[in-house]
């Protein structure tokens, strides 16, 4: 067994493509269209389906608001150095709310940023 994807339900796919694709840097690796169902898929990921787990981002047609709860917590990402990671973020309008350094009570390096609709990715320093 592996993990595939996980999904996160998004307002506005493009904004939200645009948050993974261009400031996170993943790749779109497929996006359908669903009309009878009034949805579309979109797949993102830094590698393909096949070799590594994903983001499914689900867009419901007319949906304006959704509610993240507090039950939701994050995904992490590996990167090579979080700080160098924050500054490319910033630089790509990408929202930084909670700035790289040492965890509150351990000596791993992480930070936090947070997508168009609000979900927080946590970005550990390898």
């Amino acid at each position: 067994m592996r993990i595939l994807h996980t999904m996160l339900r998004v307002v506005d796919l493009d904004k939200s493509l645009a948050f993974y694709t261009e400031v996170l840097g993943m790749k779109l690796l497929r996006r359908t269209d669903y009309p009878d169902g009034k949805f579309t898929l979109a797949f993102v990921g830094f590698n393909d389906e096949a070799s590594s787990a994903v983001i499914e981002l689900t867009h419901n047609w007319g949906v304006e608001k959704y509610e993240l709860g507090n039950a939701y917590g994050h995904i992490a990402i590996e990167v090579e150095d979080a700080y160098a990671a924050c500054e490319k973020i910033k630089l790509r309008g990408g929202k930084v709310v909670r700035e790289a350094g040492p965890m509150k009570h351990g000596s791993t390096v992480i930070a936090f940023v947070e997508d168009t609709d609000g979900y927080r990715i946590e970005l550990i320093q390898r």
